[in-house]
């Protein structure tokens, strides 16, 4: 993936992005201690924009960060997409971060950036991935038990997340599954957790971990549950564990940027084909576009 194409401070506006932006002792770089969100740019405009700054909102809150100024907000990613769209991007990858600001000054850092999709992302879609499932180290109950965990928070502290991918890819696969220590399923590094099953009254059924567990909300699932729900679907959810991944109709890693990555091997075993794989990508499609 090329260089970011965009960047905008919320104090400065637009920047060059080949010129630094962070100071050397800002706290995104030397402790993480910062939030972001990660949005698709398709058809000129963020995808469930709304819906993304509530979610910044509330890891603010659960950070001990000061509020988000909203609107600062609105008016830096309207300055971004312009610039974006002026230059020729077209499919894009917006980023909002807001970290602490300076260990010498923690008034706080904001900015926007954005840059083009990444190659692994098309073939995630195109082809589905390869998941293997790994001890996530806490247990289904940690978030009510251990609320300075902050799970619930997208933070900068991705290190633990990086690190599981390259595991994963060391081992021949291209994503992870987090399990809990009582044997729950959790979520993905960088996605939710969604399996298609059947319910009770024969319908089709979407379900995804309970967003109680130490785990982020998803939008994208969000989303997709409401889109689903109108088109007939039973969407729920539900503990799981993994042979409830292996025994489902479909698994789904969801996210903002690769939408629906299809598992089709789980710990180096085939799933069986999804039936419902080109419906459920249709449905995505029209959920990160369901709030224009």
């Amino acid at each position: 993936m090329a260089g970011l194409s965009v960047v905008v401070s919320l104090e400065s506006g637009v920047c060059d992005p080949a010129a630094p932006l962070l100071h050397a002792d800002d706290l995104a770089a030397v402790r993480g201690d910062g939030i972001f969100e990660t949005l698709l740019i398709r058809d000129g405009r963020p995808c469930l924009l709304e819906a993304h700054l509530a979610r910044l909102a509330h890891s603010a809150q659960l950070m001990d960060l000061p509020a988000p100024d909203l609107q600062a907000w609105r008016s830096a990613i309207d300055q971004a997409v312009a610039r974006w769209l002026a230059d020729g991007g077209d499919e894009g990858v917006l980023r909002l971060v807001y970290s602490r600001g300076r260990e010498s000054d923690p008034s706080g850092t904001a900015y926007a950036t954005i840059g083009p999709m990444a190659a692994r992302v098309a073939e995630a879609r195109r082809a589905g991935v390869a998941a293997l499932t790994l001890d996530r180290g806490l247990a289904s109950s940690a978030d009510e038990n251990m609320p300075w965990l902050v799970a619930g928070a997208k933070t900068l502290s991705y290190a633990v997340n990086m690190a599981a991918l390259r595991h994963a890819e060391r081992n021949g696969a291209g994503d992870v599954i987090f399990v809990s220590t009582d044997g729950h399923i959790l979520e993905g590094p960088r996605s939710t957790v969604v399996i298609a099953t059947t319910s009770d009254d024969g319908r089709p059924c979407l379900l995804t971990p309970p967003p109680w567990y130490p785990i982020l909300r998803g939008t994208t699932q969000r989303a997709l549950f409401e889109v689903a729900r109108t088109a007939g679907y039973d969407c729920d959810y539900q503990a799981l564990r993994p042979a409830d991944l292996l025994s489902a109709q479909g698994v789904w890693l969801v996210s903002s940027i690769t939408l629906a990555a299809r598992v089709h091997t789980l710990d180096g075993t085939a799933l069986a084909p999804a039936p419902i794989a080109a419906d459920i990508a249709a449905l995505v499609d029209t959920a990160i576009l369901s709030d224009r």
